[in-house]
């Protein structure tokens, strides 16, 4: 996916990269007064925002939403170790939406992502079901690796969170915007010429972000619960850095080929250009 480091000789792309950051920042910050794991996460209608701007600014949105992240961990006192994995978890929140918009066979409108029909609101969720949970194992399997806490617990918190708020505002917010930032010349496809965007067919990158995710969030839950007995949700947050439950080898090496299967994803997706307009 080239664009990621393309975009970078964009003026304007940059400018999307600050806007994305802030606007992401701005409206995490307040909400870490309502935390559901004190210093981890946090009640987050921010996460509207990373789906919407990933089909309207797309590089510039995954960049931006990791950037934004890192900066509400920082001015809102929850900076850490596990900052780390934040950043690369919402780095995925907003790659994946546009990275595989017209990529989902079936279940793909063939459309702009304007949100005019129920086809192209159903790729939508399904999109930001997928980069909920990519960014929810990518966080859970790293603060197990730092011996924090359960899989299970963030796993699951994490992929609710980035998951509802989007599901059920996110449509709108997009259709209220779509139309007019096509308008104005600044969807990133009207920014970015085609030779610096991948191409290819992008299934390859498609199936490795759902095998990824997906097979990270069951095995990883059915190890982390099933096996070693971790409570899931917030009844976890108990046992925090219990060795019997944390940082075991077994959750986070039977993880690692998932881990990589996301990893390639940078590699191998490709987004879809020459969308139908909408309506059409």
């Amino acid at each position: 996916m080239k664009e990621l480091f393309t975009m970078w000789r964009h003026t304007r792309m940059i400018v999307l990269v600050a806007l994305s950051a802030a606007l992401y920042a701005a409206v995490l910050i307040p909400f870490k007064a309502f935390p559901l794991i004190p210093g981890i996460t946090e009640v987050r209608v921010a996460q509207v925002i990373p789906p919407v701007f990933s089909l309207l600014f797309g590089p510039a949105a995954a960049w931006g939403t990791a950037i934004g992240n890192l900066i509400g961990d920082i001015q809102g006192g929850t900076f850490g170790p596990g900052s780390a994995f934040g950043f690369v978890g919402n780095f995925y929140l907003g790659l994946i939406p546009y990275a595989l918009w017209g990529r989902l066979g079936p279940f793909s409108s063939g459309e702009e992502p304007a949100m005019r029909s129920g086809r192209q609101v159903l790729e939508f969720i399904i999109l930001t079901l997928i980069s909920a949970v990519a960014c929810a194992v990518i966080i859970a399997w790293g603060l197990e690796v730092l011996r924090l806490f359960p899989f299970a617990v963030l796993g699951n918190i994490i992929t609710l969170n980035n998951f509802l708020f989007p599901a059920v505002l996110g449509p709108v917010l997009l259709g209220l915007l779509y139309g007019r930032v096509k308008r104005w010349g600044l969807l990133w496809t009207d920014i970015m010429p085609e030779a610096d965007i991948s191409r290819g067919s992008g299934a390859l990158g498609t199936l490795l972000a759902v095998v990824g995710s997906f097979g990270a969030f069951v095995v990883g839950n059915w190890l982390s619960i099933g096996v070693l007995g971790s409570p899931a949700f917030a009844a976890g947050f108990a046992r925090q850095g219990d060795p019997s439950l944390v940082g075991t080898g077994l959750v986070i090496w039977s993880l690692v080929p998932f881990m990589l299967a996301l990893l390639l994803v940078l590699f191998t997706a490709r987004p879809r250009l020459g969308l139908r307009a909408a309506g059409r």
